[in-house]
């Protein structure tokens, strides 16, 4: 088994900067693929970034990238997203994802709760 647990949420102003962490345990972390999904409220539930096994690897949503970052801490079992030039469009909750293997799927078999982040305008 896989538990994945998000922090970092919170309110912030439009353009302002956060950044989420997803601490996994359970099986060895580098087997797994990460990523995050956000989900709006109302609307269905959207792939916003992947990473690597090994972390060499990333995509982004066209919606997020040059202002998110996703990396990973494999010694720490840790997968982190770093978000700057927030939009209120960002508010949504975050779901941190994980799948055994290369690559994260479209469904991934893990997920964690999920945390809040809103921008105010």
């Amino acid at each position: 088994q896989v538990q994945l647990v998000e922090s970092g949420g919170g309110l912030v102003q439009a353009g302002g900067s956060l950044r989420l962490s997803c601490a996994a345990s359970g099986r060895t972390f580098s087997n797994f693929a990460m990523g995050w999904f956000r989900q709006a409220p109302g609307k269905e539930r959207e792939f916003v970034a992947r990473i690597s096994r090994s972390g060499g690897m990333t995509y982004y949503a066209n919606s997020v990238k040059g202002r998110f970052t996703i990396s990973r801490l494999n010694a720490k079992n840790t997968v982190y997203l770093q978000m700057n030039s927030l939009k209120p469009e960002d508010t949504a909750v975050y779901y941190c994802a994980a799948d055994e293997g290369v690559i994260l799927t479209t469904t991934p078999n893990y997920w964690g709760q999920g945390t809040q982040v809103t921008v105010s305008s």
